[in-house]
């Protein structure tokens, strides 16, 4: 069972992240924000692509689940962390960090 000082643990040590707050969440991000820890700790808010969404949401169904609204058609999921191992946080984790790197800049001719 996956705790939120777990996500806190595994997101900063991801390279290049930082938290700071997000309304009445924590925000992980780098160049953008990847993930939402929620205040009372219990869940997370990821940024997938829809593709990624869809993968984790079928999976996982007991653990993820798309945002149910906007947000959640442009891939931000919610994740129960208790009915994930460390493993699996760590892994979506990994995952959402990906999509928040700095893009790299086009090379001048």
């Amino acid at each position: 069972m996956a705790t939120a000082s777990d996500l806190r643990r595994l997101a900063l040590a991801l390279d290049g992240t930082s938290a700071a707050p997000h309304f009445d969440r924590t925000a992980f991000k780098v160049a953008r924000t990847y993930v939402t820890l929620a205040a009372d700790g219990k869940s997370a808010n990821f940024k997938f692509t829809p593709d990624e969404q869809a993968l984790k949401c079928t999976v996982a169904a007991d653990a993820f689940a798309p945002v149910p609204n906007a947000w959640g058609k442009q891939g931000w999921t919610t994740a129960t962390l208790s009915k994930l191992k460390v493993a699996e946080l760590k892994a979506a984790l990994e995952m959402a960090h990906r999509h928040a790197l700095p893009k790299p800049k086009a090379r001048k001719r």
